[in-house]
């Protein structure tokens, strides 16, 4: 159990732990580099994205695709060329489910199941996790781990689903983008295929450069605040 109390505005929280301490995942990384993930999932549709490989390869940016099991059996072909282009694959569960209604056998099943998918294209399992939804406690962040995946969210959400407008997808990532930032995007978005090529150009005005996820985390000696920002045990 985890009590939490707001402190000034509500942006820090003070955390009294009784017994058993809270389980996060990882929205950022703290580092002093100037290098951010860029991440797309993928649970419906296909349309956009030959689209936005496209844009990514004219930057020469690599990202991480989180994608769902269903997702992989319908569309293959699109999972090797993610692969084939040198993006990262990432693991979304195998029917999009909301974790927390979940048992721990179920999640686990959710996890495997799609990670041997994606490994019958690209010979690879899967070692990155996102939470369909976003949706998580500590038992779903507990199973993760179980699973040998890190636990995935994000702390920029363009809200690309919801088509608000080029400009302001472009507005919400260029100014809550920092470093160690991991960035949700949507592979079925409409507008993103039209925005993304200004959104990775202003983020290179402002010299931040574009890793895989695997490559912004830290894979040993880290912990993961309160906030959900993985750092370094110093």
């Amino acid at each position: 159990m985890s009590l939490y109390f707001s402190v000034g505005n509500g942006t820090k929280y003070m955390k009294v732990f009784l017994n058993i301490e809270r389980d996060i995942p990882i929205y950022s990384v703290e580092t002093n580099e100037k290098k951010v993930a860029l991440t797309f999932d993928a649970a419906w549709g296909e349309e956009y994205t030959d689209e936005i490989l496209k844009i990514l390869e004219k930057n020469n940016v690599k990202a991480t695709f989180f994608l769902v099991g269903n997702w992989v059996e319908r569309y293959p072909e699109k999972v090797k060329k993610i692969h084939e282009k040198g993006h990262e694959i990432g693991n979304h569960s195998t029917s999009h489910p909301h974790f927390t209604e979940l048992n721990n056998e179920k999640i686990k099943e959710e996890i495997f199941i799609t990670s041997e998918k994606i490994k019958a294209i690209n010979n690879k399992g899967t070692t990155l996790f996102r939470p369909p939804f976003g949706d998580y406690n500590s038992e779903v962040v507990k199973a993760v781990k179980e699973t040998g995946h890190y636990c995935i969210l994000w702390d920029v959400d363009s809200l690309d689903w919801k088509n608000p407008g080029e400009d302001v997808i472009l507005s919400r990532v260029i100014e809550k983008t920092d470093n160690g930032s991991i960035v949700l995007f949507h592979n079925n978005a409409e507008e993103t295929p039209k925005v993304l090529d200004r959104i990775i150009k202003e983020l290179k005005k402002k010299n931040f450069t574009f890793v895989k996820m695997s490559d912004l985390i830290y894979k040993d000696n880290y912990y993961i605040d309160n906030l959900g920002r993985q750092k370094r045990i110093k």
